[in-house]
């Protein structure tokens, strides 16, 4: 039987195995959930830079092209409000501090319960929203000057 319930969380799913790629997509999609495929980096900085509508992205840490932890990097460098839930077949702590500390909402190790993605997944998208609408309010202050508007947006984003 199928769970079917509306969701606005749009996933962007980041692994080279293609049949667990495509296995975890179709349970999202199952759920209501909108989903995206990449098979490696590129594709996922591809698929990125042609759609704004991703809100969270499930990277896998090892990837063909490269280490996971440095697309997280360059994903919260130009998307600093995308939020980034790391997962690996290969549970290590310090890959786990290092992509929490560049900004990865949570960390997770396959094989992994669907639900706790989610849930993971649903809060990840509630504090993208909540720091969309802090930078939004940001923006239309009044009479603060464009330097302390951009240091408040900074320290939204740092959080």
């Amino acid at each position: 039987m199928k769970k079917n319930f509306i969701s606005s969380i749009n996933f962007l799913l980041v692994d080279d195995e293609e049949p667990f790629v495509e296995a975890i997509a179709e349970r999202l999609r199952e759920r209501g959930f909108t989903v995206d495929c990449a098979y490696s980096g590129m594709d996922a900085l591809n698929i990125l830079g042609n759609k704004d509508t991703i809100d969270i992205v499930i990277l896998d840490i090892k990837l063909p092209d490269g280490d996971g932890i440095n697309i997280l990097r360059k994903i919260k460098t130009k998307y600093p409000l995308l939020e980034v839930i790391m997962i690996t077949g290969y549970a290590a702590i310090n890959s786990a501090v290092e992509s929490l500390k560049l900004g990865a909402f949570d960390y997770l190790t396959k094989p992994f319960d669907l639900d706790n993605l989610i849930l993971k997944a649903k809060k990840a998208e509630n504090r993208k929203r909540e720091r969309e609408a802090q930078i939004h309010d940001a923006r239309m202050k009044p009479y603060i000057s464009e330097q302390e508007r951009n240091e408040l947006i900074s320290k939204i984003l740092e959080k």
